[in-house]
């Protein structure tokens, strides 16, 4: 039990074989024993009560998803009966309920353990600003173990727990997974209900989740998500199952002139090393300009936003601001002075820089960014509270103002034995696109789990089959991935599945009109035609209607026969369009027509 790595699929094999929850529980506290870290936890809860909840599980339930997975909660989320903190002695009070995550969590069969410390009221990305002995980092206790989530990165690094709740508002769940060499999960805002959560920003706060692989994160984020009515800014996001990556994935990076690293050269390197094993798994890598995120991150900790932060904290700050953290009164208290005209002109020029970074992203796929420019020391925050934390956040404090996704993947360590991570940044409701890469990413970049010296599982498998709630879709032209259709299929959430061809029956041609070309598929007698290369996507059903509305005659919707002998639905042409068409069967792919085309021309 001792050597047991607290990955699902391990504690999965485990419980099907015969293991207890009891024993996994009892392993936990002696883990927590082993590290002897007193400021992991806030509030570890009594083992006999953790007990208590294993024997209650019962027998094995594979059908939860959770069952017997032991985790930790940030103690700025609630846990029906116990107390909350965000990391503030005077602030702490009983919860009268479980957080809704928290409730989704434990019916799917897991087992919290306790509450995780953090920066005072998720305010900083360092991990040391809490009144209670800050914990140490589980890779080197001379680094920060970075925040706000910092406890609970730090039970995950160390395998204590299988995965815990952090919250992100400006890289909580992002940063604390690279200083420990864990994943970190920041989901699509309104994914995660806020319910039960003490705010930092209501606006712009997730709850994030950390766990040894990307799939372990992916996995208890799907139980956790769920639309909540009781939450004002909860919204239906779909979790959508884990795929494959698509044959072209177009993979935006900051610029020569704007990436970042403080003199890190060692980070870069890091960084760098990764970006040429996204290449070797089919990415084609965009350097673009990141000046206007950078303006983004900006305005994180300037006017509205924290101001924000103020509303949570203005009474304590103003009857007892003694006990709030020195660090956390200096940055809250920009906010007093700020007017209500101050605020409308932050939410104008955040719109305006919005618009800017939309340009910047078209085209995109999603955007690969070292997840922090750097590591600090604790030593560091001792001598400068404020400067390492506003670097950290350098890669990680405009995602939520721009309503990204994110997720830090640990990837091989840095030349000097630190961790090495990446994030994925992505549109909102992509999450299942970032899980799906990170994983493959991950995979494709060997280390070693957090500080456990357990290696890396096996990939989970992934079936390239539509669920009941989307609708199998085969293209051939324009709308493939790395194309300029693709993203009428990525915005509504399809998501690729393989790639296929036609049988022999089918004829292509380049349609006349245009600019843009058109491909039109028409199929004839067997043996008439050629195997003409496709791609198939998963569309959510719900979105089908809106996307067949963007295709213009002569195609439609028409059901295609596959070189296996498979059936699916696809576009096809009629055969009155193709007067004047060019017949390109020959080359038996749109996108080498449209290759030979762009060469032509060069």
């Amino acid at each position: 039990m001792n050597d047991l790595p607290f990955t699902l699929s391990a504690l999965k094999a485990a419980y099907a074989s015969g293991t207890s929850p009891e024993a996994v529980i009892e392993e936990v506290y002696r883990r927590i024993a082993e590290v002897d870290d007193p400021g992991i936890f806030i509030h570890l809860y009594d083992k006999a009560d953790v007990l208590a909840a294993a024997k209650a599980l019962g027998s094995y339930d594979p059908d939860k998803p959770l069952w017997g997975i032991p985790f930790a909660i940030k103690d700025n989320i609630d846990d029906g009966g116990k107390p909350t903190t965000a990391a503030c002695p005077v602030f702490e009070y009983t919860a009268e309920a479980d957080a809704f995550a928290v409730a989704r969590l434990k019916a799917a069969g897991a087992l919290a353990i306790g509450k995780t410390n953090l920066d005072q009221f998720a305010t900083g990305l360092v991990g040391v600003r809490s009144p209670y002995q800050p914990p140490l980092n589980a890779v080197d206790p001379k680094i920060v173990p970075g925040g706000s989530s910092s406890g609970s990165a730090v039970a995950v690094g160390h395998g204590i727990v299988s995965f815990s709740l952090g919250t992100d508002t400006a890289g909580s769940g992002r940063v604390p997974g690279m200083m420990n060499n864990i994943a970190g999960l920041k989901p699509t805002l309104g994914a995660l209900s806020a319910s039960g959560v003490v705010p930092a920003c209501r606006t712009l706060d997730t709850i994030s989740i950390f766990a040894l692989t990307v799939a372990d994160a992916y996995e208890a984020f799907a139980a956790a998500a769920g639309y909540d009515p009781e939450d004002a800014y909860s919204r239906h996001i779909r979790v959508a199952p884990l795929g494959d990556m698509p044959p072209s994935l177009r993979v935006g990076i900051p610029d020569d002139a704007s990436i970042e690293f403080f003199g890190d050269t060692v980070q870069a390197a890091s960084f760098y090393e990764t970006i040429e094993t996204l290449k070797a798994l089919g990415a084609t890598v965009e350097k673009i300009d990141f000046t206007p995120f950078y303006d983004v991150a900006k305005m994180l900790y300037e006017g509205a936003w924290v101001a924000e932060r103020h509303t949570v904290l203005q009474e304590l700050m103003e009857t007892q601001p003694e006990d709030v953290h020195p660090v956390t009164r200096e940055v809250v208290g920009k906010a007093i002075g700020l007017t209500a005209t101050d605020a409308f002109r932050g939410i104008y020029r955040l719109k305006e820089l919005g618009r800017k970074t939309e340009s910047v992203l078209a085209g995109l796929d999603l955007l690969c960014v070292p997840t922090a420019p750097t590591f600090y020391s604790v030593q560091d925050l001792i001598d400068d509270p404020i400067g390492p934390n506003s670097r950290y956040g350098t890669y990680t404090n405009f995602v939520n103002l721009l309503d990204m996704c994110g997720l830090a993947v640990p990837v091989s360590p840095r030349a000097d034995g630190r961790p090495g991570s990446v994030t994925l940044l992505a549109a909102a409701g992509e999450d299942g696109l970032l899980a799906s890469i990170g994983i493959q990413l991950e995979q494709a970049c060997a280390h070693e789990l957090g500080a456990t010296g357990w290696e890396l599982p096996d990939a989970p498998e992934t079936a390239p089959v539509a669920q009941p709630d989307e609708l199998a879709l085969a293209v051939c032209g324009a709308h493939m991935s790395g194309m300029s259709l693709n993203p009428e299929l990525t915005s509504r959430g399809a998501r690729f599945l393989e790639t296929a061809k036609t049988s022999d029956a089918y004829r292509l041609y380049a349609l006349a009109g245009g600019p843009p070309s058109r491909p039109g598929l028409v199929r004839g007698e067997p043996g008439s035609g050629s195997e003409i290369d496709l791609e198939i996507w998963a569309v959510p059903l719900k979105e089908v209607g809106s996307f067949l509305a963007t295709i213009p005659a002569p195609l439609g919707l028409g059901t295609l026969v596959l070189s296996d002998g498979r059936t699916v639905q696809g576009f096809v042409c009629e055969a009155a369009g193709i007067a004047g068409a060019e017949d390109i069967t020959g080359l038996k792919s749109w996108r080498a027509y449209i290759d030979g085309t762009l060469a032509a021309t060069a």
